[in-house]
């Protein structure tokens, strides 16, 4: 007999220990790091591929940023296991997330006096104060404030705390455009999905004149999502995304602006017809929501034929969300 039991080996005392796993070759002992490293790599590049049943590939990539935090745990299991081949292939997810949100991590790119500075706040129906989170938003300096979840009692204090600044302002239903500089063009935005009340209005447009031609403003508050026994329910955020999207398309300004709660991040296959259209912030992560910890950006400046150049996000008010301030360069 040589001691040895179903891979266990007794020692002298009468104890037993586990399996000794000091002779095994690296590739056994890093498998499982290795593993979920090509795992995370191949869901960061890969997460389209993810089949939407119950919303499983949009409430993936509504996160998908944070697949990053594989790296630092795996980084360390592979230290405990001192796997060489774990470590190599760790590189992978690191060097994907790096190349796909590196940059967003970099400084912002300030541009030229005449840019544009954007704030977009959802302010949420049941602020307690909405003078604060008015001068709150207005402290950023910004040239334009979108607003979304304005009720009715909630508007007068909004409209006479940013009065002195902003003469400029435009609403319609639940959502309002504050501006330094006279607006033009101003209507409703039909983004109601299918079946929802006539009522239900969260969208405008307008037009903003700037010493380089005008940049038509889109303000949209698209509808919330709800992660539910049967998976993510986005039916009715994409419904209105695809009818956000279309009216994108037809806009005949050049220089398009949008502000709004959309409700997700740019990376969410359902803003689709969105984020076609409309480029995202090169720089700045800017997490929004919710606001006593933020991890996700649902507050969105995307814009057409003009450069977000930088987004951040401002201190917290009233609101579920944080505030988003943008600067926008206009191009020749």
């Amino acid at each position: 007999m040589d001691g040895t039991y179903g891979g266990a080996r007794h020692h002298g005392g009468g104890r037993w220990r586990g399996p000794d796993t000091r002779g095994r070759s690296p590739l056994v002992r890093g498998r499982v790091p290795a593993a979920v490293a090509a795992a995370a790599a191949g869901l960061l590049v890969f997460h389209r591929a993810v089949p939407d049943a119950g919303g499983l590939g949009s409430l993936l990539e509504a996160f998908l940023p944070w697949l990053g935090l594989v790296v630092p745990v795996l980084f360390v299991a592979a230290l405990v296991r001192r796997s060489a081949v774990a470590l190599v292939v760790l590189l992978l997810p690191a060097a994907v997330w790096g190349a796909l949100f590196g940059p967003l991590l970099l400084p912002a790119d300030h541009g030229a006096a005449d840019d544009l500075v954007v704030v977009q706040h959802n302010v949420a129906d049941d602020n307690p104060d909405p003078s604060g989170t008015a001068a709150a938003v207005a402290a950023a300096a910004p040239d334009l404030i979108a607003l979304e979840e304005l009720t009715p009692a909630a508007l007068p204090a909004y409209t006479a705390a940013l009065a002195g600044e902003y003469p400029h302002h435009a609403v319609e239903g639940t959502v309002g455009l504050w501006s330094k500089r006279p607006l033009t063009g101003v209507r409703p935005l039909d983004i109601r999905p299918a079946g929802i009340g006539e009522d239900w209005n969260r969208g405008l447009r307008a037009v903003v004149g700037t010493a380089r031609g005008e940049v038509a403003v889109y303000v949209a508050h698209l509808p919330s999502v709800r992660i539910r026994a049967g998976g993510f329910a986005s039916g009715l955020r994409d419904d209105s995304a695809a009818r956000l999207g279309a009216a994108v398309a037809a806009e005949q300004v050049e220089r398009v602006v949008l502000l709004g709660d959309l409700n997700s991040t740019v990376d969410d296959r359902g803003l689709a017809p969105v984020t076609a259209l409309l480029d995202a912030p090169r720089r700045g992560f800017a997490l929004s929501w919710p606001a006593a910890f933020p991890v996700s950006r649902i507050d969105q400046v995307l814009a057409r034929s003009v450069t977000v150049t930088g987004i951040r996000a401002l201190p917290a008010t009233g609101s579920d969300h944080l505030p988003v301030a943008a600067r926008i360069r206009l191009g020749t």
